[in-house]
């Protein structure tokens, strides 16, 4: 993979996957937002995998739906009960809060909910190193409007 995702969009796949935001398909995964308000397409051929998130869409590197995937696809190490403690969060409305910085916004929403952020950076970590491993590939995703 090209480019490294912040830390932080671990923990927003943990969310997605936590409150069952995530749809798999054969080929391609339906991912809600966690404001309910956008619907992001994940799409995949053997190691190539597109998204219409605008962090693989524009950015590009690997956004949470893109995680999300390939940590239910086992791909990625997934700790499920880390994963459980993210549930419920608001992220759309903490990153606006924090204008879109990631980290800070991830502290806040640790700390409103238990959850001790050197256990879960560590993991995160972990997860990242693994996803530098992968023979990963990005795409964008046919982007019709949003999400």
């Amino acid at each position: 993979m090209k480019k490294r995702p912040p830390l932080e969009k671990i923990y927003e796949a943990y969310s997605a996957i936590a409150d069952g935001r995530v749809l798999m398909g054969e080929h391609e995964a339906a991912v809600r937002s966690s404001d309910g308000g956008g619907e992001y397409r994940v799409t995949w051929t053997g190691d190539a995998y597109a998204s219409t998130d605008n962090a693989t869409y524009w950015q590009g590197y690997a956004g949470y739906p893109v995680l999300a995937v390939l940590l239910l696809q086992g791909r990625l190490p997934l700790d499920r009960t880390l994963a459980g403690r993210f549930a419920g969060i608001r992220w759309h409305e903490l990153n606006a809060r924090h204008k879109r910085d990631y980290a800070a916004a991830a502290r806040e929403a640790m700390e409103q909910n238990g959850i001790p952020a050197e256990e879960a950076d560590t993991e995160a970590r972990r997860v990242l190193a693994a996803l530098e491993a992968l023979p990963v590939t990005l795409g964008r995703g046919r982007r019709p409007g949003k999400g």
